[in-house]
C-alpha cells in the first residue's frame, strides 16, 4: 500500500498536531488563549489559533508523551467503534484529549474497555512513523477516509478535510502513524507506543468543533498520562486533595459565600465570613499601597459609550461587557442642572450627545483613572502618579465558562494605574514586582511564575492597537526589567493586552495546584488616546507612560485561591472566626469571666464569639472545629480560678493553659504581624 511503503523512518519530530484549535483544561487560573492566561480555560470550546512552526518546535517532553497518548486513545476507540470520526488531539495543561463524533455517547462506563485497548497499543510498541505529503494526497487520504482511521472507509475524513484546507499554503504537511492507525499530524512524539507511561482517562465533555455552537458538537474524552506509575498516582493523590479543598465545596460548608439565581449566575454574593476575608485584604492593600506612595480614588460603576470608544476597550473588548443600557437624555436640562453648576461642569464644558445615548457598565477600571490624571494640570514634579481603587467591575463572561469565585461576572479589583516618565519607568516597574513577591511570601507562595505576554506584530491594528515602534520599545524595557531583577518568567507571544504588553502571574497553592491570580500591564497607548499631558522640565508636553497592576488580582479569585491554598484553614490574621470561647458548664460566675474574656478581645477589634450553650465541651470543641474556627480559648472553673484558659489552636490540638493576659497578647501580636 502506497502509505505502507514510502514513509520515512527517521524525520525530524518539530512541529504540532494540526487540530483546528485546543482548549486547556482548568487550572486554577485566567483564559482563551487568543487573551491571556488570566482568565479560566473554558471545557466547552476550542480556539481558531493555530500554534506557528516556533511555538510547536517548544513542546515539551511530557506534551510529547501525552500527544502520543492522543492518538494510542483514537487507536483504541477506532477498535471498539470503527465508524469513529475525529476532530482535534492535542496535549493540554494535565493532559490530553481527542474530540471525537461518534452516534454512541462514550461515558465513564466505557472507559475501562477503551484503556485496555490502549494497553494492547502500547504493549504492542508501535513506532511513530512521519510521512511528508502533499496537499493533494493529504486531500485524496481524507476523501478515502484513510485520516484518523485504521482503513480506509466509506465516509470521508471530514474534520481532518477541513483542517488541510486551512493550513496555510507554505507549511508542510505530515502525518503520524502508529501500527495501523494514521493521522494527519505535525508531531512532535515519543519513538514508540511503547514509551508511553502511566495513563488513565478521566472524563468526558462536549466540544463545538473550532468553538463555534453553529458547528456539529463533539465528545471530548479527555486523559492524562506520565512517565511513570509514581507519578501518574502522585497526580490522582493530588485531585483527591484538590476535591476536599475545592473552595465551592468549603464556600458552603464554611458559611462564606452563595450565588442565587435571582440574583444571577457568576453574581457572586459574600456572607460575613468572607466579607471579612475581603476587608482583611483590603486593609493589607491600602496599608501596602499608602507605604508605597499610592493614593486611593473612587470611580463610578457605570460610563458612556464614549469613554470606552476613547479608551479602545470598544471594540476590541465589547464581547466581554454586558450589553449597554440605552437612556433619553435632555442635554439643556443638564446645562441647567444646579448641581453641575456646583460641581464645576458648566454650560460649556458639557459635550453634545445624541437624545439617546449609551452606558456600559464598567468592565475596568483604567478608562476612569485617566479622567482623574486629565483632571489637573500635570508636571513631571507630580510624576509618578500612583492612583489605586478596588473597584468593582462587571464581566460579561458566557455561562459555560462561570466556574464558582474563579470566574464571575462581578468582580472587585486591587487596581492601580502608575503614570510615569520614561526614566522611572525601571524603578516602578521594580516596585510592583516588588510589592507582588512580598504578597507571595506572607501567603507562603513559594512556587510562581510570571508569564510576559508580548504582540504579533501581523495582528496590528486588529487584536492589538498600531503603534509598531512603541511596542518594540515597551517590550524591550518590559523584558530588560524582568532579566535584570531575576523575576522567574517566561515569555509568551500573540497573548498581550490590546495596548501593551502584560504580566500574568502563575501561582502554585501548596498541593501544586496553579492558579492565575494577578496582572500586570504595560500600557502605552491609552496614554495617547486620553491626550493625558504632563509639563517636563523645559515645560514641554510629554505623554506619561501608564502601568496597570493588580498583584491581589479581584477579590474573587484571590479568595478562591486562598481557600483552597489553606484548606479554609486560613491564618489567624485572616481568619473569619479568630477567637471562639467554650466554657464548660454554665456556672453564673463562669459565663461573667468568659465575657470579660469577650469584650477584651472585641475591645481590640478581634473577631471572637462565645459559645453558653449547654452543650458538653466535646460538642462546643468539635462544631468550632468543623467551621475551622483558628483559636478556641477553653474555660473551666480551674481556669477561671488561676485568670487563665486553655488554648486549642484548629490542626494542632490542645496548647495547654496560659494566664488571661499572655494569650490574649499573642493573639494581638500574632494578628498584628500577620503570621501565617
Amino acid at each position: 500500500m502506497y502509505l505502507h511503503s514510502v514513509i520515512p523512518r527517521r524525520k525530524s519530530l518539530r512541529s504540532r498536531e494540526w487540530n483546528g484549535g485546543e482548549t486547556a483544561t482548568w487550572t486554577g487560573g485566567p483564559t482563551r488563549r487568543a487573551s491571556g492566561r488570566e482568565r479560566v480555560k473554558s471545557l466547552t470550546r476550542m480556539s481558531d489559533d493555530r500554534k506557528s512552526l516556533e511555538e510547536r518546535a517548544q513542546m515539551t517532553d511530557i506534551e510529547r508523551l501525552r500527544h502520543s497518548a492522543s492518538h494510542v486513545l483514537a487507536t483504541a476507540i477506532l477498535k471498539i467503534w470503527p465508524e469513529a470520526q475525529f476532530a482535534a488531539g492535542p496535549p493540554v495543561e494535565n493532559g490530553f484529549y481527542y474530540d471525537v463524533d461518534l452516534p454512541h455517547r462514550i461515558s465513564p462506563e466505557d472507559f475501562e474497555n477503551i484503556e485496555a485497548e490502549m494497553k494492547k497499543e502500547i504493549k504492542a510498541n508501535h513506532p511513530f512513523e512521519r510521512l511528508e505529503v502533499s496537499r493533494d494526497e493529504a486531500l485524496a487520504l481524507g476523501k478515502k477516509g484513510r485520516l484518523a482511521a485504521l482503513d480506509e472507509r466509506s465516509a470521508p475524513s471530514k474534520y481532518k478535510l477541513d483542517i488541510i484546507e486551512n493550513i496555510p499554503p507554505d507549511e508542510k504537511i505530515s502525518l503520524y502513524r502508529n501500527g495501523d492507525f494514521i493521522d494527519l499530524c505535525a508531531g512532535p512524539h515519543v519513538m514508540r507506543t511503547g514509551n508511553i507511561g502511566a495513563f488513565k482517562l478521566t472524563t468526558v465533555a462536549s466540544a463545538y468543533y473550532k468553538g463555534d455552537e453553529k458547528n456539529p458538537q463533539l465528545q471530548r474524552v479527555y486523559g492524562t498520562a506520565f512517565k511513570t506509575k509514581k507519578e501518574l498516582d502522585d497526580y490522582f493523590a493530588m485531585l483527591e486533595e484538590a476535591k476536599k479543598r475545592d473552595h465551592r465545596k468549603l464556600g458552603k460548608e464554611l458559611e462564606l459565600f452563595v450565588f442565587d439565581d435571582d440574583v444571577g449566575p457568576g453574581l457572586p454574593m459574600f456572607l460575613p465570613r468572607a466579607a471579612v476575608i475581603a476587608e482583611e485584604l483590603e486593609k493589607l492593600a491600602k496599608e501596602t499601597e499608602f507605604a508605597a506612595g499610592y493614593q486611593r480614588v473612587r470611580t463610578p460603576h457605570i460610563a458612556r459609550e464614549s469613554l470606552y470608544k476613547k479608551s479602545g476597550h470598544l471594540p476590541y473588548y465589547s464581547d466581554s461587557m454586558f450589553p449597554p443600557m440605552t437612556l433619553a437624555e435632555d442635554v439643556e436640562a443638564l446645562k441647567r442642572d444646579a448641581l453641575k453648576r456646583e460641581s464645576g461642569e458648566t454650560a460649556s464644558t458639557v459635550q453634545p450627545f445624541n437624545a439617546s445615548t449609551k452606558y456600559y457598565l464598567k468592565a475596568m477600571n483604567c478608562p476612569h483613572h485617566h479622567k482623574l490624571f486629565a483632571a489637573l494640570p500635570r508636571s513631571y514634579r507630580d510624576l509618578p502618579l500612583r492612583l489605586a481603587e478596588y473597584g468593582t467591575c462587571y464581566r460579561y463572561e458566557k455561562s459555560g465558562e462561570l466556574f464558582g469565585l474563579m470566574r464571575v461576572r462581578s468582580l472587585q479589583m486591587n487596581d492601580a494605574h502608575l503614570y510615569m516618565t520614561p526614566d522611572q519607568f525601571e524603578a516602578e516597574f521594580n516596585a510592583v514586582n516588588e510589592m507582588y513577591l512580598n504578597y507571595f511570601k506572607l501567603f507562603g507562595i513559594d512556587k510562581y511564575l510570571m508569564r510576559f505576554s508580548t504582540h504579533d506584530p501581523s495582528k496590528l491594528g486588529q487584536k492589538f492597537v498600531d503603534e509598531p515602534e512603541l511596542w518594540k520599545r515597551t517590550e524591550e524595557m518590559t523584558r530588560s526589567v524582568l532579566k535584570n531583577s531575576g523575576i522567574n518568567y517566561v515569555e509568551v507571544p500573540n497573548e498581550a493586552a490590546f495596548y501593551g504588553p502584560k504580566i500574568d502571574v502563575q501561582a502554585w497553592s501548596v498541593i501544586g495546584r496553579e492558579f492565575s491570580i494577578a496582572t500586570n500591564q504595560v500600557d502605552f497607548a491609552q496614554p495617547r488616546s486620553f491626550d493625558l499631558r504632563y509639563k517636563d522640565r523645559d515645560n514641554i508636553d510629554k505623554i506619561p507612560i501608564c502601568i496597570h497592576r493588580a498583584p491581589l488580582g479581584t477579590h474573587e479569585r484571590f479568595i478562591g485561591f486562598l481557600i483552597e491554598h489553606y484548606a479554609g484553614n486560613f491564618p489567624l490574621w485572616l481568619s473569619p472566626e479568630q477567637v471562639r470561647i467554650l466554657t464548660i458548664g454554665d456556672d453564673p460566675k463562669l459565663i461573667d469571666y468568659a465575657r470579660s474574656i469577650l469584650r477584651e478581645l472585641r475591645a481590640h477589634q478581634v473577631r471572637a464569639e462565645i459559645d453558653e450553650s449547654s452543650d458538653k465541651i466535646n460538642g462546643k470543641i468539635q462544631r468550632a472545629e468543623q467551621m475551622k474556627v483558628h483559636t478556641m480559648f477553653v474555660i473551666g472553673k480551674r481556669d477561671m480560678e488561676a485568670d487563665a484558659v486553655s488554648v486549642r489552636v484548629h490542626g494542632k490540638g490542645n496548647l495547654g493553659p496560659k494566664l488571661r493576659g499572655e494569650a490574649i497578647a499573642e493573639i494581638l501580636q500574632s494578628i498584628k504581624e500577620r503570621r501565617t
